[in-house]
């Protein structure tokens, strides 16, 4: 529109202010590119005290002037500088104050990063459609590990770390390093090469893999998200643990691992027992032990006062025998005596009491076989044949010669009595 139509009476025209524009040019923006990725160069690059970040992004023909705010930025785990490829993500916006077109960053990477994370989604998504991650493939953890393999590399904090919590959680343990490079272009196959190793060695074999390093940029991490590091994790017989970086870095070997830990500390933890835990819980066990020992031979004992009462002294029975022996040959003779005159009372007496012998002799043998049962169920049994019965002072049984030590009371109760003694020494059991 020319100077004259502008100042031409009578023209039917619209006037916005500056604001309106440059707030409607900012609507127009935000809503027709509501998230972008942008790559280029940083420059001019400002830090106020305010914590935003203020920055420029060029490539050889255009430039673009960027915000990234504080609550935004605070998540960057790198220091931009200028002169450094980036790939910011954020909206396209205005700032009305001075109508300059800008883009407000939510995150960025540098830019050999951004490649790295396309390499790593791809190959994600190509493990995950083989079925690598399946949680039905996961090998469990033995509970009580002896010898652990832990791949890393030997001069890393991270490992002293993790040798510390091992052997303060369970000293016995045996530990292995297998030595590789944790970055670097030999890296990937130093650490294929060594899950191979370690599951063909059987001299000792291994019960748990450690898969480990410190934390890092992507590029740091990258041989453990690698393909032949993942396929090398996926082949092993022996479970493996994956613990890359920090807790916040999840690599391809934790996908593909049997169990993943967020931190190499954390994956010590979890893969050794507590020796104090397990001591206290065999501790209860045999305390557990120890009560059920005591109830069965309590209800012995009284199953025996049962039998003892039940059982007569063979001479009653046999006081009883001859009784009633004598009244029969009473009561014969008298019978005899009337009736058959003619028989020989002597020899029918003889039969008699041959017969009462025979009946007298399976009673006898009848009741030694109930002495001996009784005999077989009374522990003072074993007792009256010289042995003890060992215990503390508090009534536990001692079994095994390492549950005291010299100069421990143990009292030893004996077929007649009982003794307390005082450990002199200890030998341990000699082999037969």
């Amino acid at each position: 529109m020319s100077s004259s139509e502008i100042s031409r009476p009578g023209v039917n025209r619209e006037v916005i202010s500056v604001s309106d524009l440059n707030r409607s040019a900012r609507r127009l923006l935000e809503g027709e590119f509501p998230m972008v990725y942008v790559e280029g160069e940083i420059s001019n690059f400002a830090k106020p005290s305010s914590g935003h970040w203020y920055f420029t992004l060029k490539d050889d023909k255009s430039q673009l002037r960027c915000a990234m705010f504080r609550n935004r930025n605070q998540r960057i785990r790198f220091v931009p500088k200028n002169g450094v490829q980036i790939i910011a993500r954020g909206k396209i916006s205005l700032y009305e104050g001075r109508g300059e077109f800008q883009l407000i960053a939510e995150h960025m990477e540098e830019a050999g990063d951004g490649a790295l994370r396309r390499a790593y989604e791809k190959l994600k998504a190509d493990l995950l459609a083989e079925g690598l991650f399946s949680e039905a493939r996961q090998k469990p953890l033995p509970a009580m590990p002896r010898h652990v393999g832990i791949i890393t590399s030997p001069s890393g904090a991270a490992v002293q770390d993790v040798l510390n919590i091992m052997r303060r959680r369970f000293p016995a343990i045996s530990i292995s390093i297998l030595p590789v490079q944790v970055q670097g272009d030999i890296s990937a196959t130093q650490i294929a090469d060594a899950l191979e190793f370690a599951n063909g060695y059987q001299e000792n074999p291994f019960d748990i893999i450690l898969l480990t390093r410190g934390g890092g940029s992507l590029e740091d991490l990258w041989s453990f998200n690698t393909e032949i590091v993942a396929r090398a994790v996926h082949a092993s017989k022996i479970p493996v643990v994956s613990a890359v970086g920090h807790e916040s870095d999840v690599s391809i070997s934790d996908f593909v691992a049997d169990l993943r830990a967020p931190t190499p500390s954390a994956a010590a933890e979890l893969i050794t027992p507590d020796v104090n835990e397990w001591l206290a819980r065999v501790n209860r066990l045999g305390g557990a032990i120890n009560d059920r020992m005591a109830t069965v031979l309590a209800g012995h004992y009284s199953d025996l006062g049962h039998i003892a009462r039940r059982l007569r002294h063979p001479g009653h029975r046999l006081q009883d025998l001859h009784q009633r022996l004598d009244d029969l040959e009473s009561r014969l003779r008298n019978n005899l005596r009337y009736k058959l005159g003619t028989v020989n009372l002597d020899e029918m007496y003889a039969r008699m009491v041959t017969a009462m012998e025979r009946t007298l002799e399976r009673s006898q043998s009848k009741f030694q076989l109930h002495l001996q049962k009784l005999n077989t169920l009374n522990p003072l049994s074993t007792l009256e044949r010289g042995y003890a019965i060992v215990s503390t002072p508090e009534g536990h049984i001692i079994k095994q010669a390492d549950e005291v030590s010299p100069g421990n009371l143990v009292k030893a109760r004996l077929a007649e009595g009982q003794i307390t003694a005082e450990v002199r020494s200890i030998a341990e059991k000699e082999e037969t």
